[in-house]
Order: structure tokens, then C-alpha cells, then sequence
């Protein structure tokens, strides 16, 4: 069993910005991959960027693209996700989540991941 527990949501003005934290604890499989997900309201979920365990490859979604980065410290099995140059389009519910049988790249949908986070409100203002 994996817990996942973020951190580090806030109130940013646009431009502004923000970086999230998730921290897994339990047994990690050599395939883990971490991933961010965001649901703003009334819509679905939808993938933001993730991270492989084995290779340390990365994926980002289009919108977040040269604006997030993920990045990790593998001694504290920790996830982060740095936001720049948020927009009011932003705002979401940010959750981690992981995938203990992820393949090589990493997997954008959501129902690959085997393990969630509560969740942390980001919202950006006008």
C-alpha cells in the first residue's frame, strides 16, 4: 500500500508562483511513476505532468508546458511541482498519484494510477 500526501496549495495572483509537494510513503515498485492531475470545477480531470521512478523521464501536458516542472528527491520519496507564470486557467484541485507498474515513459491517463492523494485547492486570481 502507497500513501500519497500533498501539500502546498495556495492563493497566487496570475503570474505568480507556486510549488507542490507530494510525499509517498510504503513499498515503491522499480516501475513507479508519480503524476499530477488537476480537476477544475465542473470539468473532468485532467493530466499535468509526471515523473518515472527508473529513468527519471518526464511528460508535461501542452497547457503547462515551459511553465511546470516536476522534480523529485528520491532519498525522501518526494514529488514537487513548480509552477510559474500561473494563469486564472490554472485553477484546480492539484492531486498526485502513483503508478507502481508504469511503463517505461510514464502513463498520461489517469486510470493507470493505482493510488491518490487527497488533493490540494490551487487558485489563481485575475
Amino acid at each position: 500500500q502507497v500513501k500519497l500526501v500533498e501539500s502546498g496549495g495556495a492563493l497566487v495572483q496570475a503570474g505568480g508562483s507556486l510549488k507542490l509537494s507530494c510525499a509517498a510513503s510504503g513499498r515503491l515498485f522499480s516501475n513507479f511513476a508519480m503524476g499530477w492531475f488537476r480537476q477544475a470545477p465542473g470539468k473532468g480531470r485532467e493530466f499535468v505532468a509526471l515523473l518515472t521512478w527508473r529513468h527519471g523521464r518526464t511528460d508535461y501536458a501542452d497547457s503547462v508546458k515551459g511553465r511546470f516542472t516536476i522534480s523529485r528527491d528520491s532519498a525522501e520519496n518526494t514529488v514537487y511541482l513548480q509552477m510559474n507564470s500561473l494563469k486564472p486557467e490554472d485553477t484546480a484541485v492539484y492531486y498526485c498519484a502513483g503508478d507502481q507498474m508504469a511503463p517505461d515513459d510514464g502513463s498520461t491517463w489517469d486510470g493507470h494510477y493505482d493510488y491518490w492523494g487527497q488533493g490540494t485547492q490551487v487558485t489563481v486570481s485575475a
